[in-house]
């Protein structure tokens, strides 16, 4: 009878403790789960305060910009508004210091290479001062046409020689044109020779082109 009743008990401990394992059990894997559901929650929180974070000072920058295109489109058409050039010329004429301002700049500064323009251009100048072109020379260097536009972009000069005659009041003239020229001038070397009625100048100088600028837009990963 006493081992009958001690059977039961054992078989009640037992059965409490398999029922204990169980809760533990069943406690711990929802535990480890309630945890790893946090850890996921705080990072994705953490991810979207990150997102939040980026948003806010690209906006920021974005209205920054909106002001500043304003105040440039502003300064654009008061530059290019004026009844005179920077130079004095008309904004309609067709005459060698004619042109809007913004022409006048891009004139003076191309984005691209091109040699047989520059020789086209330096013909046209010359005649325009009453001398005669004895002979223009430089190097066509097709290779420079190929350089490629880039976030900081640098005048590459491109050099050249003429040598004009003609009347020393013209051959004057046509300093004095050289200086005022939309398209800077850098002169190296003249040389003079003759006299008043017929003199001869041979100049050796160069003009540059500056490819153009690449806007440096990035996108950035959040993560």
């Amino acid at each position: 009878m006493a081992n009958a009743s001690k059977s039961r008990k054992q078989l009640q401990i037992d059965k409490t403790n398999s029922s204990i394992v169980i809760v533990v059990s069943v406690a711990a894997v929802f535990i480890a789960f309630s945890l790893v559901s946090v850890k996921a929650l705080l990072s994705q929180r953490s991810y979207q305060s990150r997102v939040i974070t980026q948003q806010s000072a690209a906006l920021k920058t974005a209205k920054s910009d909106l002001v500043a295109a304003k105040s440039l489109d502003d300064s654009y058409n008061s530059f290019n508004g004026k009844t005179t050039n920077i130079i004095g010329g008309s904004l309609s004429g067709s005459g060698p210091q004619d042109g809007t301002n913004t022409k006048i700049v891009l004139d003076a500064l191309p984005s691209q290479y091109d040699f047989p323009s520059l020789v086209s251009s330096l013909e046209k100048f010359v005649a325009l001062q009453g001398v005669k072109l004895e002979s223009l020379s430089g190097t066509d260097d097709a290779t420079q046409a190929n350089i490629a536009s880039s976030v900081s972009p640098v005048a590459v000069p491109i050099p050249f020689q003429f040598s004009v005659s003609g009347p020393y009041a013209s051959i004057q003239q046509l300093t004095k044109a050289l200086d005022r020229s939309i398209l800077p001038i850098a002169i190296q070397t003249m040389e003079l020779s003759g006299s008043d009625a017929a003199t001869k100048l041979t100049v050796t100088a160069n003009v540059s082109f500056q490819p153009a600028k690449n806007l440096n837009v990035t996108t950035k990963v959040v993560k």
